[in-house]
């Protein structure tokens, strides 16, 4: 029913994570193979493809919907529809991010402060000419294939480029001056494919087990025990993503407890429950939260 494309190159091992853990395994014969497969009857087509090109297919109707960057959506001005972004990038939960960068030691501050023919370079031609048009300068724009920080400054003046964190641009010597766009992994879908009933179900459903193994990443299941006297006590400790499940135990035995926890609080909870009378503690994995 739906053909269904995914990014190649850094964000493939972080989407084929994704899949595998929300039980849609992405099956293919090698891993430099385009065409893979996955065993569920709302997936037809599976095409393995660089993020770059992913946008512009998905609004041609090549394919249903996508996996991509808003970045890439953003750089092709691709008509397409997003059905929600999957916060993951390559390496972190970040969002990654398009910047302008100058060497160090440059004297602008700001993009008003670069001058009119200024030199440029990036992998993002279109979107840094809208950018750069939309504040008024004209600037010279080169196309990068790769290793764009190393251009400065006898190739260009100042760069347009990709970052997570910041740490590589400023192990190059150069400092960000703004911040032209924020970009997460997106689902993209195709308009004409969007507005059948049929299939907007099927992505809908799709969605849904991406996302609750997405919400389920960084948190366990705390079960367990408390007698009447220490109840309050135990209570007034445990987190939970709305209230706590609570139950009744047998023969006046008390009550059960269950509660979602961040994992990382997980090492000073346990302890406080113990010592404010809770038994029994259960911690359990969990592989989806659906809301």
């Amino acid at each position: 029913m739906l053909r269904l494309v995914l990014p190649k190159g850094s964000l493939e091992k972080a989407t084929l994570e994704l899949f595998d853990a929300a039980d849609l395994s992405v099956r293919r014969n090698s891993s430099v193979d385009y065409k893979a497969n996955i065993d569920d009857p709302r997936i037809s087509e599976v095409r393995i493809l660089r993020p770059q090109e992913i946008p512009s297919y998905v609004a041609e109707g090549l394919f249903d919907l996508g996996i991509t960057g808003r970045d890439w959506v953003e750089e092709t001005a691709s008509d397409v529809v997003s059905l929600g972004e999957l916060q993951y990038s390559k390496a972190t939960s970040l969002p990654i991010q398009v910047v302008l960068a100058v060497a160090g030691d440059s004297p602008a501050q700001t993009v008003a402060d670069l001058p009119s023919g200024v030199r440029v370079s990036t992998e993002y031609p279109e979107l840094t000419k809208r950018y750069f048009a939309g504040h008024g300068i004209d600037a010279d724009i080169r196309l990068s294939y790769g290793a764009s920080e190393a251009k400065i400054p006898d190739i260009a003046d100042c760069i347009v480029d990709i970052t997570e964190t910041g740490r590589a641009l400023r192990a190059a010597g150069l400092r960000i001056i703004d911040t032209i766009l924020i970009s997460y992994t997106e689902v993209v879908v195709n308009r004409e494919s969007f507005d059948d009933p049929v299939k907007r179900h099927a992505m809908d459903q799709l969605m849904t087990l991406l996302m609750g193994t997405l919400d389920a990443r960084g948190k366990v299941l705390v079960k367990l025990n408390v007698s009447r006297e220490n109840f309050e006590a135990v209570v007034a400790l445990v987190p939970s993503l709305k209230a706590p499940t609570v139950s009744e135990l047998a023969h006046e035995g008390g009550f059960a407890i269950e509660t979602v926890v961040a994992k990382n609080q997980i090492n000073t909870l346990i302890p406080a429950l113990k010592d404010a009378g809770a038994t029994g503690i259960l911690e359990l994995p969990i592989s989806k939260i659906i809301a």
